[in-house]
């Protein structure tokens, strides 16, 4: 199976991570599309890239948001 084409870098206890994964959840169940949450608790280097951007979204492995996640952006940049 291949990579999922889209990254949530999060955290536990973050209300807008609860809203990007709602917003990315909902983009790749429409289109068929798989996405991978990943914690930046417990790695030092994800907190240190990611820390102050907290979620951060990933398309294809280049970051596409953070803080919010536009579902139109997403979608447009999944259909690409």
């Amino acid at each position: 199976m291949p990579d999922p084409r889209v990254t949530l870098y999060s955290r536990p206890g973050c209300h807008l991570c609860d809203d990007a994964r709602a917003v990315i959840e909902r983009v790749c169940a429409d289109l068929g599309e798989e996405y991978a949450e990943i914690s930046i608790d417990g790695d030092p280097q994800l907190q240190e890239r990611y820390g102050e951007e907290i979620p951060v979204t990933l398309v294809d492995g280049r970051q596409h948001d953070f803080w919010r996640v536009d579902e139109g952006r997403l979608r447009e940049a999944l259909r690409r």
